[in-house]
């Protein structure tokens, strides 16, 4: 691995009426045969022979409305469709909270597999005729053009398809996130992006946007859109800020302190860990993988002071919550990892 140089350069919303779940300390100890035994049953029911369900008419899609604008989204939006009351958290008297991952895997739908990363070409996985806005929420990935080493050489693959479906099924217990279960690609260019919230990108480091995926960036975030960005290293800074700048050259990226309500829209936060990915956790390396690369949590805001892009620097969220239910992989770092991840969406979806 080559070394990378270090290249360093509103009101608090709580709407949640008792306090949030912790993770509880066994809270990945339990998973490898949880897992195991999601893996065995899932092989026996094809994810592609469900039938298409009707399509049901919703109001509630990103950018429905008069000349594409930004439908105003609620919490109640978030936690409840037409047709299902929101879930009641789960609790066990065995200990304190959710066992939220656990039970997240174990009421995984028909067909849902823990699949390696890499595994297969990445695709979307909506129901053939579905429209966005089924669902209230689609936890999406942003496919961009570059390099890199994920699916066929493509950066934005990276550790995907599974990482995005085990994070949201954690989600939807954590935070009653009433979702899609499944992994949502979708490019940069689409016309149907700003039907999605929120938007994930990773290894940016590989990232070179084309003149129409700037384009749509801008459009997207400029239409009310949020992007998370995460999972790059050192030096991989020079290669985003040179794409970010083409979709905003004037916009200022600014450190995000602890005093920001992102970091307690749901859970409490109080410090910025540096997330290993999984071969340097479970097997006790340092966490870093350029010297002097510290973590840091960045952001750009709009005119109207806004937050509209994050950006997770120096760290991997996305392993951790991938790799939850390795019993081997540090719990500190997975903890972090979901609590960040919730509390990113209850902002993004709060503000």
């Amino acid at each position: 691995m080559r070394r990378r140089s270090n290249g360093r350069s509103s009101t608090d919303t709580h709407f949640h009426t008792e306090p949030p779940p912790p993770l509880p300390h066994r809270f990945f100890a339990i998973l490898a045969l949880v897992s195991a035994t999601v893996a065995g049953i899932a092989v026996f029911t094809a994810h592609r022979e469900r039938p298409a369900p009707p399509v049901a008419e919703s109001s509630r899609a990103f950018g429905a409305g008069p000349a594409g604008a930004v439908t105003q989204w609620s919490w109640n939006g978030i936690r409840e469709r037409d047709e299902a009351p929101p879930r009641p958290r789960t609790t066990f008297s065995g200990g304190p909270g959710a066992t939220a991952l656990a039970d997240g895997l174990a009421s995984a739908p028909a067909g849902f597999e823990p699949i390696s990363a890499q595994q297969g070409p990445p695709h979307r996985r909506m129901y053939p005729g579905e429209l966005p806005g089924r669902y209230p929420f689609y936890w999406t990935r942003a496919i961009y053009s570059g390099w890199g080493r994920g699916w066929r050489g493509q950066s934005w693959a990276i550790d995907y398809p599974k990482g995005d479906q085990q994070f949201i099924l954690v989600l939807k217990r954590l935070v009653w996130l009433d979702a899609y279960d499944w992994d949502n690609a979708v490019r940069l260019d689409d016309p149907d992006l700003r039907r999605f919230p929120v938007l994930y990108a990773v290894e940016v480091g590989g990232m070179e946007l084309t003149q129409p995926e700037v384009e749509g960036l801008r459009a997207y975030l400029d239409a009310g859109g949020f992007l998370i960005v995460d999972d790059f290293w050192g030096d991989e800074w020079f290669a985003w800020e040179h794409n970010i700048r083409r979709v905003y050259p004037d916009r200022p990226i600014v450190d995000i302190g602890l005093d920001h309500p992102i970091y307690s829209a749901y859970y409490d936060i109080t410090e910025i860990k540096q997330v290993p990915a999984r071969g340097r956790g479970i097997y006790g390396r340092p966490t870093e993988e350029c010297y002097g690369c510290y973590p840091a949590v960045r952001g750009i805001y709009d005119d109207d002071g806004r937050l509209m892009v994050v950006i997770n620097w120096n760290t991997d969220l996305g392993d951790a919550w991938e790799w939850a239910e390795d019993p081997s992989y540090p719990l500190e770092y997975s903890t972090y990892a979901y609590e960040m991840g919730a509390n990113m969406i209850v902002y993004a979806m709060s503000h």
